[in-house]
């Protein structure tokens, strides 16, 4: 079997750190040994390699709350049933029982495995994440947007070890050691140097068979990451970069190659079994990666995605007509997509026609629930315990109390009740600092879990802890207050809908008293209704100002909101967590817990 050494890894991360040049990079892979046969003794021309993969991660270590923990899969019979999914210890117990009986077989991840996680490894800069994929035998993985959330600094540390340089070390005499896996990040590089941030490719090697992999992150990195955390570094377009090193790859005899791509699609169906290929091969999937899969040189033979958070295994024409299989495995560790690739040791590439869809009558591409009904890997749980019992003290102390599920991010609707419960807990927080504060908007992608109503441990249920507040806000932003013209303010909700949130739009979670109506039969900026914009009941003024709260994100021009980044006059507040924190525990009791919001400040014309 192919044996990972610690497994390789001191040998690997000394590789990594020279891996910041390209002939560096380059020295990753062996050189083929001159006049090498196509098939050894004993040893067939074709040689099936089991790609196992997965992606945005994010920290969730223990199984997710509520409907974050949930897949969706269709039946026979035309419904759908909720499953519930994720956890790293099951996690782990699925991808070593789908390793059984695959000696020619390696695990790849397309980014975000770390970055906006739950306490229990947010609390630790994501070490016990890096520690559990370490323990899950990863083998390479690309960067995300989320592994710049830190800087590029503690990602390299992510990459090589050592203490936390403000935190330390978490535990008396025990250093943190790193990845034994490497980031792969191809298109990221110096602004300074131009060279690359770090290693960009690597090859996986076993009895003969070589596969390369090339790690991307999505070129839009920059708008979605705050403008510290990307301090110094300049992403490159996904396509010329997967082109670039493949002919690189390509060079050193090395044909055969994935590319891990941290940029991904829209399936037609949430279920994850959903067949993307019907009618037409890809004919199912919309979004960036549908371009991008497109465009990257027929050269690679597969397309590890993410991002996203959906599901799909489609096969998606690449530049030569040819079916190229394109996957991606939700979010959490609730799936894992299993992958045969069929190596000709001849031609030394992997024979395409053996890269079919699930749909196909003999699938070699499929997504997998991760169940909870399977038992769990004992040294998961090991893990598990060791950094749950260093959080316990924070983790568990309750900041407030809800009256029934609050949904965030697992909302159905652009407004979700949590969201709406963070704007009013900035606004009352911008309002303790400046009493002149108008209104707070909050962006959707900052919010990262739901608020459960069920107790997930013993806390009760209702009870919502500190730990459960950070797996909703876990980005450590704060809470800024800017002043804004009627006029900015108007432009900054079309932005929602406009520029680069037309094909995605990003709707703002808005504080109470802001009303307005979004058609969404409309296009573009068109979608806000102008005239319908009310502040309390009173239209928007163009050339009054107005004090408007938001993260330290949005207040940066984050996620395409420019007119947010205009503001004036700025002030800076507590973090973001403990805004919420502190509403909660302002304004809810065990005998009046909060309800959740009605969700009813943005009207929906569909």
């Amino acid at each position: 079997m192919h044996v990972r050494t610690k497994r390789r890894g001191r040998r690997l991360r000394a590789a990594f750190a020279a891996a910041v040049t390209l002939a560096a990079a380059g020295a990753l892979v062996a050189a083929l040994p001159a006049g090498a046969s196509a098939a050894k003794a004993g040893q067939g021309r074709y040689q099936d390699v089991q790609l196992l993969s997965f992606n945005d991660f994010h920290g969730n270590l223990e199984p997710p709350a509520g409907s974050s923990g949930q897949v969706t899969e269709d039946q026979a019979d035309g419904t759908t049933k909720k499953i519930d999914a994720g956890g790293v210890e099951y996690l782990a117990s699925s991808l070593r029982k789908a390793r059984q009986g695959h000696p020619y077989s390696v695990t790849a991840a397309a980014g975000d495995l770390v970055g906006a996680s739950p306490l229990l490894s947010g609390l630790f800069h994501d070490e016990p994440t890096v520690e559990a994929m370490n323990k899950l035998d990863l083998d390479v993985t690309s960067v995300g947007n989320h592994e710049f959330d830190e800087g590029s600094g503690e990602l390299k540390r992510l990459q090589k070890g050592g203490c936390h340089p403000k935190d330390g070390c978490y535990e008396d005499g025990r250093t943190f050691e790193g990845a034994d896996y490497p980031y792969l990040a191809a298109n990221v590089t110096d602004e300074k140097t131009g060279k690359p941030a770090l290693a960009p490719y690597w090859v996986w090697k076993h009895k003969g068979v070589k596969v390369g992999f090339i790690g991307v992150t999505l070129e839009g990195t920059p708008d979605i990451v705050s403008a510290e955390g990307v301090k110094g570094l300049k992403f490159h377009d996904e396509i010329e970069t997967v082109d670039k090193y493949a002919k690189i790859l390509d060079k050193q005899g090395v044909k055969s190659i994935v590319a891990l791509v941290h940029e991904g699609g829209a399936p037609a169906s949430a279920s994850y079994n959903y067949d993307c290929d019907a009618p037409s091969g890809g004919s199912g999937v919309s979004g960036p990666i549908v371009d991008i899969a497109k465009g990257v040189t027929s050269k690679v033979d597969a397309l590890v995605t993410g991002h996203t958070h959906n599901a799909y295994a489609c096969t998606i024409p690449d530049p030569a007509g040819k079916p190229r299989m394109v996957t991606s495995a939700s979010s959490y560790g609730k799936l894992y997509t299993d992958t045969t690739l069929t190596y000709d040791r001849a031609t030394k590439d992997v024979v395409r026609t053996s890269v079919k869809s699930p749909a196909a009558k003999n699938p070699t591409s499929a997504n997998h629930v991760v169940t909870r009904t399977q038992p769990k890997a004992a040294d998961m749980t090991a893990l598990i315990g060791q950094w749950n019992k260093l959080a316990a003290p924070v983790a568990n102390q309750p900041v407030g109390y809800i009256s029934a599920d609050v949904p965030g991010c697992g909302a159905t609707t652009p407004e979700a009740p949590l969201g709406d419960l963070i704007a009013d807990a900035q606004l009352a927080h911008a309002k303790s600092l400046d009493p002149e504060a108008d209104l707070a908007l909050m962006n959707p992608g900052g919010i990262r879990s739901d608020l459960v109503f069920k107790a997930s441990g013993g806390e009760g249920d209702g009870v919502v802890t500190y730990g459960e507040g950070f797996a909703v806000q876990p980005f450590s932003n704060t809470v800024n207050l800017a002043d804004l013209t009627g006029e900015q303010l108007v432009t900054a909700l079309k932005q929602q809908v406009s520029g680069s949130n037309a094909a995605s739009p990003k709707i703002l979670q808005p504080s109470a008293g802001l009303t307005y109506t979004l058609d969404m039969t409309k296009a573009g900026a068109d979608r806000v209704v102008t005239d319908s914009i009310r502040l309390n009941g009173a239209a928007i003024a163009p050339t009054a100002t107005y004090r408007v709260a938001m993260n330290s994100f949005l207040a940066g021009g984050g996620d395409g909101f420019a007119a947010l980044g205009a503001g004036k006059n700025p002030l800076v507040g507590s973090d973001d967590l403990k805004a919420l924190n502190d509403y909660l525990t302002a304004n809810s009791s065990a005998s009046n817990p909060i309800a959740p919001p009605k969700a009813d400040r943005i009207t929906i014309v569909k």
